[in-house]
């Protein structure tokens, strides 16, 4: 029997910054692409990053999740699109988990810590968005079981993308699980 491997969640670190560019580059298009000064400025704007890693091996990022609060100077589409319809919330700017980590739980994990940094603010609501061209029937489909909902669409990146945008209430989402 196949034990699986205790996760831990952690802040990004700026040690951890070639692992989030390589998991981020293997991601697209389902995220966008960065460079390392883009990741860098990217975290220093945000209201938190975080890491999942295995307890066994706590230096290897697994997966991540980059957020933004209200009010953060954050150009981004979607931010603008979410800012303009509420004057509280918390933002996902992209969460990622490795390919050979996908199906797990890692991202469901990554989440639990959305929404308990959604509730330290305190927020009620969480946003993100997922892209429907080019398409990620996986990703809508995860976020659907976290209890989101479609409040729009929107068309970005001189129209190469359309993205759903995402709502999900707060009190919907319990905390992280236990180890």
């Amino acid at each position: 029997m196949t034990m699986t491997p205790l996760l831990s969640l952690r802040p990004v670190r700026t040690t951890d910054s070639a692992q989030l560019l390589a998991l981020n580059s293997a991601a697209v298009p389902a995220v966008n692409d960065l460079g390392p000064d883009e990741l860098a400025a990217l975290i220093a704007t945000s209201h938190s990053a975080i890491a999942v890693v295995s307890d066994a091996e706590p230096d290897t990022v697994l997966g991540f999740a980059i957020l933004f609060a209200a009010g953060a100077d954050y150009a981004s589409e979607n931010y603008r699109y979410f800012s303009g319809r509420a004057e509280s919330f918390l933002y996902v700017d992209r969460i990622v988990v490795a390919a050979g980590h996908r199906g797990r739980g890692l991202g469901a994990r990554l989440y639990s810590a959305v929404f308990d940094a959604a509730r330290a603010l305190p927020v009620d609501v969480v946003f993100c968005e997922v892209n429907l061209r080019p398409a990620n029937p996986e990703s809508l489909a995860f976020h659907k079981r976290l209890g989101f909902s479609e409040i729009g669409q929107q068309s970005t990146k001189n129209d190469a993308v359309v993205v759903s945008l995402l709502s999900a209430p707060v009190s919907g989402v319990r905390s992280a699980p236990g180890r």
